[in-house]
């Protein structure tokens, strides 16, 4: 019986079988599946990335990790040497990406006990945790904003190498601000002149991280600001900037940063007008200034809040248990007990009316959004956070389906200049893949139940099981 025949008929089967014979099952298919370097994807309506019409009974053909080919089951046909697994009643996308987490945080509410109890664990449990919770959620890339550099730099390796199973990680290992907070020096570094700004990004780049991020640059002069955003792209780097603060926003556009994150300015009710107004100036000078001006607005843990508090049952979700030690999950669950009374959180009902007509300006104004959630917050589990983001966009801020599942794909690797392997399900990109069952444009929640998972080619998960034989053994 051929490879292709036997892998059909066991997913079939497994379809059938009642749930004590299943798990016997699911691992013969892992063995199928993980035997063939020829894998064809047939059968669902592929949403590639590009944003326009999408491609019913879809055919991708991949060898070795690279989508050969992209076409439909009546006239792409699948070669007999290929391995089929049917996504028949399944939306085909890229790989999610996630723009703004945390890999050094998984939910805990006190980031001071955090910082001091767990700072020898993030490269060993931590981090890795995070990586693979993500990963399992359909995350393929994920950007890293801040955190102590070697653990950074060890996580991102292993990942490469295979010892590690978590997305594509681009670090920006620790926040470069002008002071940093007391406690944090292992992941914020300070800058207090113009020397020591160009050689804390000179520091970073020589490490090897994939971006900058800056914080609180308003509290820097002006020519030390300058000079981390000046040094950084010259040495191939972009920048990426909180905008908590006008200043914030006005200063990082005149020195050019290139992914503003937040819809801060607390709880005022809009962006100043001058504010909008320089928005409007940068993008309409789009590729002269060097392409779109990018926007991470991270809105879900804050429209969310009240919601979390009135019904907490997604905080027993054990889905971000996978990874972490017993003492860990044990000392999350302690610190969430009253989510209602976080300090964190107290500001957090006053500033949700707010966001709805802030999003409304930052579109109007031509910024190209990122989608992204501060995952690893309080109460932001790496599992949940990127499909809550994406189901308020849609939901709740009236975003286009096709808009959000783009800014979670395609515009992310515009960004990290990758469009050229990620972003998009495409003949000679990376086979970044994910499916979910049914219509995840009119229902954009179905994300919160990713039943295939494809990193690289390798398929992570099926039917909604997590094939456990493609992790690595820790």
């Amino acid at each position: 019986m051929s490879l292709l025949v036997r892998l059909g008929a066991l997913l079939v089967l497994h379809s059938l079988l009642a749930p004590s014979a299943i798990a016997q099952t699911a691992t013969q298919t892992d063995a199928l599946i993980h035997d063939a370097d020829k894998v064809a994807l047939v059968g669902g309506r592929l949403i590639d990335g590009f944003g326009h019409q999408p491609l019913s009974d879809s055919v991708v053909l991949i060898h070795n990790g690279i989508i050969q080919a992209v076409g439909q089951v009546d006239s792409l046909p699948v070669p007999q040497d290929y391995t089929i697994i049917s996504t028949e009643g399944h939306d085909v996308l890229p790989g999610l990406w996630e723009n703004h987490a945390h890999l050094m945080l998984n939910g805990h509410a006190d980031y001071t006990h955090w910082d001091t109890h767990y700072a020898d664990r993030l490269a060993s449990e931590i981090m890795p945790a995070s990586a693979i919770q993500l990963l399992l959620a359909g995350v393929t890339s994920v950007r890293d904003l801040g955190a102590p550099l070697d653990a950074s730099l060890s996580v991102k390796q292993r990942i490469q190498e295979g010892s590690l199973a978590g997305p594509n990680l681009y670090i920006s290992g620790p926040f470069i601000q002008k002071k940093p907070y007391p406690g944090t020096e292992k992941f914020r570094w300070g800058v207090d002149s113009v020397s020591d700004a160009k050689q804390k990004v000179d520091r970073l780049a020589d490490a090897g991280v994939d971006f900058i991020k800056l914080v609180d640059q308003d509290a820097m002069t002006r020519e030390e600001a300058q000079a981390v955003v000046d040094q950084a792209h010259k040495r191939g780097l972009k920048v990426i900037g909180h905008s908590h603060r006008p200043n914030e926003i006005r200063l990082g556009l005149e020195i050019g940063i290139d992914n503003f994150e937040h819809t801060g300015l607390t709880t005022a009710p809009e962006y100043p007008a001058d504010v909008i107004q320089a928005l409007k100036e940068r993008t309409a000078t789009g590729r002269v200034a060097g392409g779109p001006l990018f926007w991470t607005p991270t809105v879900e843990g804050l429209w969310n809040y009240e919601r979390t508090v009135e019904n907490p049952e997604k905080l027993d979700n054990t889905c971000w248990h996978r990874g972490l030690q017993p003492d860990t999950i044990a000392d999350i669950q302690q610190s969430l007990q009253k989510p209602g009374q976080l300090a964190y959180m107290q500001l957090t009902p006053l500033r949700k009316p707010t966001l709805r007509r802030k999003i409304e300006q930052l579109r109007d104004a031509g910024v190209v959004f990122l989608t992204g959630t501060d995952s690893g917050i309080p109460t932001k589990f790496h599992c949940q956070s990127t499909w809550n983001e994406l189901a308020v966009w849609v939901d709740e801020l009236n975003i286009p389906a096709m808009d959000a599942i783009r800014a979670a794909t395609y515009w992310p690797s515009v960004f990290m200049n990758v469009d050229d392997k990620y972003g998009t399900v495409s003949a000679g990109k990376v086979a970044d893949i994910i499916a979910v069952k049914g219509d995840v444009l009119r229902y954009i929640n179905l994300l919160q139940d990713v039943k295939l998972v494809m990193k690289n080619g390798t398929l992570y998960k099926y039917n909604g099981h997590v094939i456990e034989a493609a992790l690595p053994a820790t």
